[in-house]
């Protein structure tokens, strides 16, 4: 069987292995078709018995000439494979669609289609095709879903081709295959307001415009080589010499999300760990923030930056935004765990320049990375933390299975002081800082830190149970 067009079958052995490969495409029906007919050929030659050998002769050779009849099957097939969409957020399900072709003359026979696909994305589709006749087309779907983000790879696609008798099958493989990417789930965020420097988050960008236009008019001496449409008269008569108009773009607002990805400052692992909650709350600020006309960047605490080329590092928005914040996703959605024990790299990257607004989502963190996140603030426009306490979830999840709201299964009070200490270490920087209980979510403590930076909210803060969406 070959294959012409998108994906093609891998070739079967030579004509040395042909018998090899035939016999060993034998199913459970024919092996016992062919054990039966030997046995009754070797019981006919022992008993004198010729129309027992006759019946053993018919048995054993069927299936022979089957394999033969099958391996010997000459068709060519493309086959292609289509994802829709082929990033799709965790929990949410994306559609393969398959698609074989007969490019060849003659009808195939009863082909058997089978996609391979890792087991976290459910089990492995099968599909049976009839009949697909010459220059015929067969389509068909099916669903894949993952709690987990990852890459995962799919296919090869596998045709397994039969006789009618149910004799033989021989399986060929396509050598193309896909990658599927289950991306952070991301959360809406409201358009609050978080103030910051001109390249902070505010609204310097539009201050800018509204003081200059989009066509900030900076006069300067005529060069051999400017285009004259470009000259500006009132400056020429006023200068007593050629100007030209000089076009500057104001400065775009920009916003560093700082992911902690340390292996040590969390506890727990799957889709509802706490590891899992932060990425996808720097998923959702990037998107946020990109949305809003930012440039953006995502910096994790081994000091890699994403995108990791372009004007000083940062992605800007424009045409060029949905590719920058695929990339971050992308990004996103293999990170690990990472061996540091330190902010100390994310901080040297910091401290080059104006950072604009400074998100970070920290892990637990001890006194002496607090003291360096809160020389963090000294480079950025504005800057809020949401601080995971490790510990606090793990608490939670004891506390759910021995059905005690309030304290420990051992009866100890909750140790609330570590991590109250850090919070204050950060806040007397600067920082507007929130702690994240287990159960609470993103877009409550995103208007959190609003009404934080307003003066509205209390010094007690959220906790989970109040924690509404």
């Amino acid at each position: 069987m070959t294959a012409g067009g998108t994906g093609q079958p891998s070739a079967g052995p030579g004509e040395k292995g042909a018998a090899r490969t035939a016999l060993a495409g034998l199913t459970t029906r024919g092996r016992s078709f062919l054990a039966a007919g030997v046995a009754a050929a070797v019981c006919a030659y022992v008993l004198g018995q010729p129309d027992l050998l006759r019946v053993g002769m018919l048995l054993a050779v069927l299936p022979l000439i089957c394999a033969a009849v099958v391996y010997r099957t000459r068709y060519r097939v493309a086959g292609s494979r289509r994802l829709a969409p082929a990033r799709v957020p965790a929990g949410s399900e994306a559609r393969v669609h398959l698609r074989m072709d007969n490019v060849s003359r003659l009808p195939t026979g009863l082909l058997m289609l089978q996609d391979r696909v890792p087991y976290v994305l459910g089990p492995r589709p099968r599909f049976v095709l009839d009949r697909v006749e010459a220059g015929g087309r067969r389509e068909v779907s099916y669903r894949v879903r993952s709690d987990l983000r990852g890459r995962y790879p799919l296919g090869p696609l596998q045709l397994r081709l039969s006789d009618p008798f149910g004799m033989c099958e021989l399986t060929r493989s396509f050598s193309t295959f896909d990658t599927l990417t289950v991306i952070p789930r991301v959360e809406p965020l409201s358009p609050i307001r978080l103030t910051g420097e001109a390249k902070g988050y505010g609204d310097g960008r539009q201050r800018s415009l509204a003081l200059a236009g989009e066509d900030d008019v900076i006069p300067r001496g005529y060069r051999y080589g400017d285009d004259l449409r470009r000259v500006h008269w009132r400056s020429t008569a006023r200068y007593g010499e050629l100007m030209v108009r000089r076009e500057e773009q104001p400065q775009r607002a920009r916003c560093t999300v700082l992911l902690d990805t340390r292996g040590l400052a969390y506890e727990g692992a799957g889709p509802d760990s706490s590891f899992e909650w932060a990425v996808s709350a720097a998923a959702s600020v990037l998107v946020h923030m990109l949305e809003r006309g930012f440039s953006v960047r995502l910096l994790t605490d081994t000091g890699t930056s994403v995108p990791g080329e372009g004007v000083e590092g940062f992605a800007g928005a424009g045409d060029g935004s949905a590719d920058a914040a695929g990339l971050m996703m992308d990004t996103l959605a293999v990170v690990d765990h990472s061996d540091g024990s330190g902010l100390s790299h994310a901080y040297d990257v910091l401290r080059r320049g104006n950072e604009g607004l400074l998100v970070a989502i920290l892990g637990d963190i001890d006194e002496e990375q607090a003291a360096v996140a809160a020389k963090m603030r000294r480079r950025s426009g504005g800057a809020v933390a949401f601080l995971l306490d490790g510990d606090a979830w793990g608490r939670e999840s004891r506390r759910e299975q021995a059905h005690e709201p309030g304290r420990e299964p051992n009866g100890a009070p909750d140790p609330m002081n570590k991590q109250e200490e850090r919070l204050r270490m950060l806040r007397e920087a600067g920082w507007t800082a929130l702690s994240v209980p287990r159960g609470v979510s993103l877009g409550e403590l995103w208007r959190q830190a609003d009404r934080e930076r307003a003066g509205v909210v209390t010094a007690d803060g959220i906790r989970g149970g109040e924690a509404g969406s």
